[in-house]
């Protein structure tokens, strides 16, 4: 894959939110936004409850296909059900999308129409060009649009940040133990498209090239894969994510002239390991320090719905636009292209 993927339109800022209305010709209480949940399966639920936690939100409803479920949960956070989004557009200045992701697109398309902000769980949609309208409509209605890429929000992955300086080899593995959930795409979508995400946020560089190898297992889309990726800079990273694992491991390692850092997402830990002082001539380790800070009380589903709802009320860009999302988006696609032409895998 050559060249890097940009978006040459200036997003203009949205505007800060005057006094939100009921249907009733009312005002939310407190002017707390009105925010609802399309898509109320596992994740959607979770998106559900941090909302229903939050002092300045009105969780006003939430909207499924399954009334029944729908229904189960608004039960439970103290809301209103719908059986679809069209029912619970009007009354809300938000929606998290949490449905299929076959279905993003078009419900996305119906909650950006109306000018309402939009946070659409990862990825954004199935293809590039339906990604470039969700953009373009966000931008002319003036409406926040943030993908939920929630990696971003680790604060194991924050602090690695701070601590980068120039990374030369990144070695990242995802794997998961088999369930059906977020079987309805390619491994490359479902796990991987993760850690695209934060590379793709790290390395400062166009992608030179890309080799992908990868093959179902469970049934006709890609269980496992694995790709080595080129930047321009020099970086390289190998990245490889399957869901027929027999152990859970979310983990990240970048390597520099100075250090080694490595991230566990899943216990939110990260440890760094370099050379202290002059003893880069030494054969003993001795003059190896690692250190190692951990996050055991953090909640990064949490804060990336706290930023989806500071940036509604700031008038701000969200931390993972949608242009983020695209760019994800396009190194996922091409993954998946070229491990479906190897192998030959019809779909």
């Amino acid at each position: 894959m050559k060249g890097r993927i940009t978006d040459n339109g200036q997003r203009t800022r949205p505007p800060r939110l005057s006094p939100a209305k009921r249907d009733d010709g009312g005002q939310a209480t407190d002017q707390k936004l009105r925010l609802g949940v399309v898509g109320v399966g596992y994740v959607g639920e979770l998106h559900a409850q941090k909302y229903a936690s939050m002092e300045d939100v009105d969780l006003v409803g939430l909207a499924d296909i399954d009334f029944k479920r729908a229904k189960e949960v608004a039960r439970k956070y103290n809301t209103k059900a719908y059986n679809s989004h069209t029912e619970l557009l009007p009354s809300v200045d938000g929606l998290s999308l949490a449905v299929p992701t076959v279905s993003h697109f078009e419900i996305a398309h119906d909650i950006l129409t109306h000018g309402t902000h939009l946070l659409v769980e990862k990825p954004i949609t199935l293809k590039l060009r339906d990604a470039d309208r969700l953009i373009e409509m966000a931008k002319e209605r003036n409406t926040i649009l943030q993908i939920g890429h929630i990696e971003r929000f680790n604060p194991a992955v924050v602090k690695m940040e701070s601590l980068l300086s120039k990374p030369i080899f990144i070695e990242s593995h995802r794997l998961n133990f088999f369930t059906k959930r977020g079987t309805d795409v390619d491994v490359v979508l479902d796990l991987m498209i993760h850690d695209l995400d934060i590379i793709l946020h790290l390395v400062d560089s166009e992608i030179e090239e890309i080799d992908a190898v990868g093959m179902p297992v469970m049934g006709d889309n890609i269980d496992i894969a694995s790709v080595r990726i080129i930047f321009a800079n020099g970086t390289v990273a190998n990245v490889t994510a399957s869901r027929v694992s027999n152990e859970s491991l979310r983990m990240v390692r970048i390597f520099q002239p100075d250090n080694c850092i490595s991230v566990d997402y899943g216990n939110r830990k990260i440890s760094v390991t370099h050379l202290e002082g002059s003893g880069k001539d030494s054969t003993d380790g001795s003059s190896l320090v690692h250190r190692e800070d951990k996050f055991p009380d953090s909640d990064p589903l949490a804060d990336q719905i706290r930023s989806f709802v500071e940036a509604i009320k700031g008038g701000t860009e969200p931390k993972v636009t949608g242009v983020d999302g695209k760019r994800a988006l396009a190194v996922a696609l091409c993954i998946i292209d070229q491990i479906k032409g190897k192998a030959k895998i019809t779909s």
